[in-house]
C-alpha cells in the first residue's frame, strides 16, 4: 500500500486544483458584466460556467449515441449531467443572492417533467398489460399463420406499423412487427433489414399525426399549442411520409413466400376489456384536456384506477373462471388449453408498472433538466434568436427535423417549446411532423429505430439504413410539400 501513497497525493493534488479553478470560474467576478440587475434572470451564454455545462451535455449525449458500442445505459449519463448542469446554476445563483429564481426554475421544469413521466406510465403499464395477456403474441401468430408472400408482409407490417402507432406508441409498434418480419424473413437477411426501415419510417409517421404516437406530439399536446382534433391535419402528409420510400424498397423485394412454422396462441381472460380499457382512458385524458381546461395526465391517472379496479376483478374471479375453463376443455377435449390454463396467473397491475422502461423514463428526466437547464442560462434565447428571427420560419422547422435525425427528436422538440416562438398553426404543425418523421433518415435518429438495431442485430445496421437515406429523405421533402399545399390555410 506504501507504493500507492504517491499516487493518491497527486491525485488529490490534481482534484484540489481542480476545485479551486472551478471556484475561480463560478466566482461572482465572473458575471460582473453579464448579470443583470438583482431580481432578474444572468444571461451565462458567455460565460466560462455556460460553457463547461454546454460540454457536459455534448458529452453526456456522446454517452447516449454510443449507447450500443459501450453498453452504458442512456439515463445514467444524462442524470448526472442534469445534476452537474443544475449545480452550476444553483451555485451562481446562490453567490449572487438570487436562490429563489433558480429554485423556482428548477421546480417549473420539475414539473413538466412529472406531468410527462405519469402520462408515460400509464401507457406503458397498458401496454404492459395487453403484452401479458398475450394479445400481441395472437396478432403475431395470426400474420404468420397466414402464409403471406414477403412484399404482402412488408406492406401488411409497415400498414400496421403506420396505424397501431397513432394508439399505442413507435417503440411497441416496430418492436411487434419487427418480430414478424424476423419470424417470416427467416434467413432473407434483404428482406428483414428493408422491412425494418420500413417499419422505423412507418412507425415515426404514423405517430406523428396522434398525441399518443410519440413523445414529441405528446409534448406538443400537453403545451396547448396544438388542440387534440388539430393533429389530424397531418394525416395525409404523414402517409405520403411513409407510403414513397416504402413504394420505392418494395420494388427490391423478391415476391415469394416464405414457408414458417404455424403457432397457436390464444389470449388470456380480459385482453379485449383491456383494449377498451386503453381507449377509454385516452377518450378521458382528450376530455380532461379539452373540456375541464385541466392537463391530460389526470385523466390518464384516472385511467390507471380503471386498469386497477378490472384488475381486481380478474383476480377475484381468477378460480371460478378456470375451473368453468377447465370445465369447457374437457368438454372439447382441448388438452392444449387444460396446458395453457395451469401457467395462467392472475393479473397484477402493479407488476405491469415495474416492467415500464424505467431506463427510457429516466433518460427523459435527464433530458428535460438539462435543456432546461441550459434554457436557464440563455441558450435557447440563442438558439431561438438564430433559427427563428434570422431564419424564414418555414426553414427552421425543417431544419429542426433534420437535426432530430442525429440528435434524439425528445430534447430537439423540448428545446423548441421552451423557445415557443410566434408562430402560426401550420408552423407548429409542421414542426410536429418534420420533429417526428426526421428521425426516420438515420437508425439512430428514433427510438424505434434504435431498438429494431438491437432486436434484428447485424441485419438491420446503421449502415443498411444509411443506403436508403436518400429514399426516406424522398418522403421527408414529399410529406412537407403535401403539407404546405394541403393546410396552406393555416398559416
Amino acid at each position: 500500500m506504501r507504493n500507492l501513497k504517491p499516487h493518491f497525493g497527486n491525485l488529490a493534488s490534481t482534484l484540489a486544483s481542480l476545485v479551486i479553478c472551478l471556484a475561480a470560474l463560478f466566482s461572482p467576478a465572473v458575471f460582473a458584466s453579464s448579470g443583470e440587475a438583482h431580481g432578474q434572470l444572468l444571461d451565462l451564454t458567455a460565460t466560462g460556467a455556460g460553457y463547461v455545462a454546454v460540454v457536459i451535455f455534448v458529452l453526456a449525449y456522446l454517452l447516449v449515441m454510443g449507447e450500443e458500442v459501450l453498453h452504458l445505459r442512456k439515463s445514467k449519463p444524462v442524470l448526472v449531467a442534469a445534476g452537474l448542469i443544475w449545480g452550476i446554476i444553483g451555485y451562481i445563483y446562490v453567490q449572487h443572492g438570487m436562490s429563489e429564481l433558480s429554485e423556482t426554475a428548477f421546480k417549473h421544469n420539475l414539473l413538466e417533467y412529472a406531468e410527462l413521466l405519469l402520462f408515460l406510465l400509464v401507457a406503458m403499464t397498458y401496454i404492459n398489460a395487453m403484452e401479458e395477456r398475450n394479445l400481441f403474441d395472437a396478432l403475431r401468430a395470426w400474420m404468420v399463420g397466414k402464409g403471406f408472400s414477403q412484399r404482402t408482409v412488408f406492406w401488411l407490417t409497415g400498414f400496421m406499423a403506420f396505424f397501431i402507432s397513432p394508439i399505442a406508441d413507435n417503440l411497441t409498434t416496430a418492436l411487434l412487427m419487427c418480430a414478424v418480419v424476423m419470424k417470416v424473413g427467416g434467413d432473407n437477411k434483404k428482406f428483414i433489414a428493408l422491412a425494418c426501415i420500413n417499419i422505423v419510417v412507418a412507425a415515426n409517421a404514423g405517430g406523428a399525426f396522434s398525441p399518443f404516437g410519440d413523445i414529441t406530439t405528446l409534448m406538443v399536446w400537453q403545451k396547448g399549442v396544438v388542440h387534440f382534433e388539430q393533429f389530424v391535419d397531418l394525416f395525409i402528409p404523414s402517409l405520403v411520409n411513409f407510403l414513397v420510400p416504402a413504394a420505392i424498397m418494395s420494388a427490391f423485394i423478391v415476391n415469394q413466400v416464405q414457408e414458417a412454422e404455424e403457432e397457436k396462441v390464444m389470449m388470456k381472460r380480459g385482453a379485449r376489456r383491456i383494449v377498451g380499457l386503453f381507449l377509454l382512458t385516452i377518450a378521458t385524458a382528450v376530455c380532461t384536456h379539452s373540456v375541464l381546461g385541466l392537463p391530460p395526465v389526470l385523466g390518464m391517472m384516472t385511467g390507471l384506477g380503471f386498469l386497477q379496479f378490472f384488475g381486481f376483478y380478474l383476480r377475484k374471479s381468477f378460480p371460478k373462471a378456470v375451473l368453468k375453463a377447465k370445465e369447457q376443455a374437457e368438454r372439447d377435449n382441448n388438452l392444449k388449453r387444460l396446458e395453457q390454463l395451469g401457467n395462467v396467473v392472475p393479473f397484477d397491475v402493479f407488476s405491469r408498472i415495474a416492467r415500464a422502461e424505467w431506463d427510457t423514463l429516466l433518460f427523459f428526466y435527464g433530458v428535460v433538466l438539462c435543456v432546461g437547464g441550459l434554457g436557464f442560462m440563455g441558450y435557447l434565447s440563442l438558439v431561438s434568436e438564430a433559427m427563428y428571427t434570422h431564419w424564414d420560419v418555414t426553414y427552421a422547422n425543417i431544419a429542426v427535423g433534420v437535426l432530430s435525425s442525429i440528435v434524439d427528436n425528445i430534447p430537439v422538440m423540448f428545446a423548441v417549446l421552451t423557445m415557443n416562438p410566434e408562430m402560426a398553426l401550420g408552423q407548429w404543425l409542421l414542426v410536429t411532423l418534420t420533429a417526428g418523421v426526421g428521425g426516420s433518415l438515420l437508425s439512430i435518429g428514433s427510438a424505434a429505430g434504435v431498438a429494431l438495431m438491437g432486436q434484428a442485430r447485424g441485419i438491420y445496421t446503421f449502415a443498411s439504413h444509411l443506403k436508403w437515406t436518400p429514399v426516406i429523405a424522398l418522403g421527408y421533402i414529399a410529406s412537407i410539400l403535401v403539407h404546405l399545399w394541403l393546410n396552406s390555410s393555416l398559416f
